[in-house]
C-alpha cells in the first residue's frame, strides 16, 4: 500500500471513529441523581461535587462512599439508600470525575481522593462511614493522615490495589487521546462490557440489576469527560500507598469488614486475612460477588444496625 493510500485509509478511520464518538455523547441524556432525597452540590478546589441526602439530620450520620469503575456514582447505594435513612441521615457522594459531581480532564489519582474524602468527612461531627472498594483504602488514609474522627466503620470488599502495579502511564495517556481515548473507553463502557463487567465480577445473580440501572450506568460513562478519572483508574494510578490491615489494626475505631463469598476480584481469602492481620469481624453473605449491599439489602440494612447497637 502507497503511503498516500495507507495516509488515506488512517483519515477515514479516524473520520469515522470521531463521527462514532459525537453520536454516542450526543445519545447520552443530561445526568440526573440517582438516588432520591435532597441534592446539593459543593466547590471543592474548583469542582463541582453533587451529594444526596435523606433522612432526619439529628439522627445518626451516616456517609456512603461508592466504589470507583468506569460506570461508579453514589447509585451503587440505590438498594439500600431510602431504608437507611428511616433511621440515619444518610450523605451519599458522587466523587470526582464521576456520577453528578463536575469531569474535568485531570490526571486523577489516588492523593486527590485521600484528600476529597478526607475534607468530606471532616465536614460532618463523628459520623459512621461505609466505604466500598478503595473508597476503603482512601478512608483508611484520610483516617491516619489527618485528625478526622468517626464513630464507626463499615467497608465493602475493601481494596487498595485495584489496577496495574506499577501504574501504567502508556495506558493512561492512550486512553486520554482525544480521538483514539475517547474511542477505547466508549468500547470499555459500551452496554456489553458494562453488562460482562456486572455479571462476571459485580454480581451473582444478574436478575438483581435492572436494564434502567444498566441504562443509567452506560448514561453516566458517556458524559462529557467521563474518560478521565476511569482511565487513571485503568492504569494502576488510583492505587492507594497503604497497608490496609496494617492501617486497621491501629485504629481504635469499630470496624466491620463485609464480603461477597463468591467476589473474584478481590477474592474472599483476602478478606479472611485482612479481617485477621486487624482483627476485626468478617461477615460473608453467600451467592454475591463485589456488591453484596446491592444483592442483599436487607441483609445489610441489619448487618449495619447491629454493628451499631453493638457500639
Amino acid at each position: 500500500m502507497s503511503i498516500r493510500k495507507l495516509l488515506a485509509s488512517a483519515a477515514v478511520g479516524g473520520g469515522a471513529i470521531t463521527a462514532l464518538n459525537r453520536w454516542l455523547q450526543a445519545t447520552a441524556t443530561d445526568l440526573q441523581p440517582p438516588l432520591n432525597g435532597t441534592h446539593h452540590t459543593e466547590d471543592w478546589r474548583g469542582m463541582d461535587i453533587t451529594s444526596t441526602e435523606a433522612g432526619d439530620p439529628e439522627d445518626q450520620t451516616l456517609l456512603l462512599l461508592h466504589g470507583i469503575n468506569a460506570a461508579g456514582s453514589s447509585g451503587e447505594f440505590r438498594a439500600v439508600f431510602n431504608d437507611l435513612a428511616e433511621k440515619y441521615h444518610v450523605v451519599a457522594p458522587d466523587l470526582p470525575g464521576f456520577g453528578c459531581s463536575d469531569r474535568p480532564p485531570l490526571r486523577y489519582s489516588a492523593t486527590l481522593y485521600e484528600e476529597f474524602v478526607a475534607d468530606f468527612l471532616a465536614e460532618y461531627d463523628d459520623p459512621a462511614v461505609v466505604a466500598s472498594s478503595l473508597s476503603a483504602a482512601y478512608t483508611l488514609d484520610a483516617l491516619t493522615t489527618t485528625e478526622t474522627t468517626i464513630s464507626e466503620l463499615l467497608l465493602i470488599c475493601p481494596a487498595a490495589i485495584a489496577g496495574p502495579e506499577p501504574p501504567n502511564q502508556l495506558l493512561r495517556e492512550l486512553f486520554r487521546l482525544p480521538v483514539v481515548g475517547t474511542g477505547l473507553f466508549n468500547l470499555v463502557a459500551s452496554k456489553p462490557s458494562i453488562r460482562h463487567f456486572n455479571a462476571d465480577h459485580g454480581y451473582y445473580d444478574m436478575a438483581t440489576v435492572t436494564e434502567d440501572w444498566l441504562d443509567y450506568e452506560w448514561q453516566t460513562a458517556h458524559q462529557p469527560n467521563a474518560r478521565f478519572a476511569p482511565s487513571s483508574f485503568i492504569s494502576g494510578y488510583l492505587n492507594a500507598n497503604i497497608d490496609l490491615g496494617e492501617t486497621l489494626s491501629e485504629l481504635a475505631i469499630p470496624t466491620t469488614i463485609l464480603w461477597g463469598r463468591d467476589a473474584e476480584i478481590t477474592p474472599l481469602s483476602q478478606g479472611r486475612e485482612l479481617a485477621a492481620e486487624a482483627d476485626v469481624p468478617l461477615v460473608v453473605f453467600d451467592e454475591s460477588k463485589l456488591l453484596p449491599h446491592v444483592e442483599f439489602p436487607e441483609d445489610f440494612v441489619a448487618l449495619l444496625d447491629k454493628q451499631f447497637s453493638d457500639h
